[in-house]
Parts: structure tokens; sequence; C-alpha cells
């Protein structure tokens, strides 16, 4: 069985199937990084032309919004209701995937802090703002984060959690934004 099908990714994602939603995030979050790498070969050939300010508008925007409420969805949600599903159990493998993922997320808001301000100095014209190693950092990290979750955490939880628990995540979700 794929993790595809694991998670009903075939289906439409919703917040009906929030984990086939998480694995649906971590697609677009890939877009934005690929969009992000392609950025310095566009500056160096065009330089901050109107298709360079409206991509890193984009980058922006979608990190703000949809990446930040990525990581609250698993770790106010996700995560507790699978400590949750594990009572009992012995969860030190979920711990330390737990504290894994949250010092990922952590270091991705530090280096988000310093990509920001060059993306930011970009839709303002400043070509020469984006560091391709700052940019490259940023999308290599997503990538193992992304194929850890997919491989490790997403598996688990469709294993352990009830669809009591799925409704109670997707619904936490809806809420968080605004839906």
């Amino acid at each position: 069985m794929t993790l595809s099908t694991l998670l009903g990714t075939h289906a439409a994602a919703g917040f009906d199937a929030p984990l086939a939603l998480l694995s649906a995030c971590h697609q677009r979050i890939s877009r934005q990084c690929a969009t992000l790498q392609r950025l310095p070969a566009h500056l160096a050939a065009h330089g901050a032309d109107e298709a360079a300010r409206q991509a890193a508008g984009q980058v922006i925007r979608y990190f703000e919004t949809a990446g930040h409420q990525h990581h609250q969805d698993e770790e106010e949600d996700l995560f507790p209701a699978l400590f949750e599903a594990m009572a009992g159990s012995d969860a030190v493998c979920l711990h330390d995937m737990r504290a894994r993922i949250v010092r990922e997320h952590r270091e991705f808001d530090a280096a988000w802090h310093t990509l920001r301000a060059q993306l930011v100095a970009l839709t303002e014209g400043d070509a020469a703002a984006l560091d391709p190693r700052s940019v490259e950092d940023f999308a290599l990290r997503h990538q193992h984060h992304i194929d850890f979750e997919e491989g490790e955490l997403l598996p688990l939880a469709a294993r352990l959690l009830s669809d009591a628990q799925l409704q109670a995540i997707g619904q936490a979700m809806r809420t968080r934004r605004g839906v």
C-alpha cells in the first residue's frame, strides 16, 4: 500500500481527511521551495523584474499563513492526538519524533526570519538581497523534513488515530483557518 493510498490522498484533501491535507500541504511547501530555488537564476538573468517581485511576494504570503498554520496543525493537534492514542504504550519513539519535528520547525522559523527580510527587499526591487545559499539551505531542510514526516509521522498517524480523533484534528484545522 502506498502512502497516498494509506492517507487517502487519491481523494480531495480536505478537513475531513486531515492527514491527506497535511500531505497536500507538504506538496505546496515543496512547490514554494522550488519557486525560491528558481529565483537566484532568474534574478541573475532578469534582475528584480515584476515576475521576481511577484514570486517573492507569493512565497512570503504562503509561509506567513499556510506554512505557519501547518506547523500549528502538527504541534497543537496531531501530536496531542498521537500521544492520546498511545496512552499506556511505550511512547519514547513518539517523544523523539515530536522533539525532532518541533526543533526543526523552530529552525525553519529562524531561517524564515532571515529569508523573509531578503524576499521583502526583493519585492521592493533589490535583486542583490536574496542569498542563494540561504534559499538552498531553506529548501533542502524543508525537503528532509517533509521526507521524514511523509515516511514516518503520517503513516504512524494513519495507523494509530481513530476516526473521531481525525475528525477532531480536521475541525481544529478548519477553525485555525477560519473556515
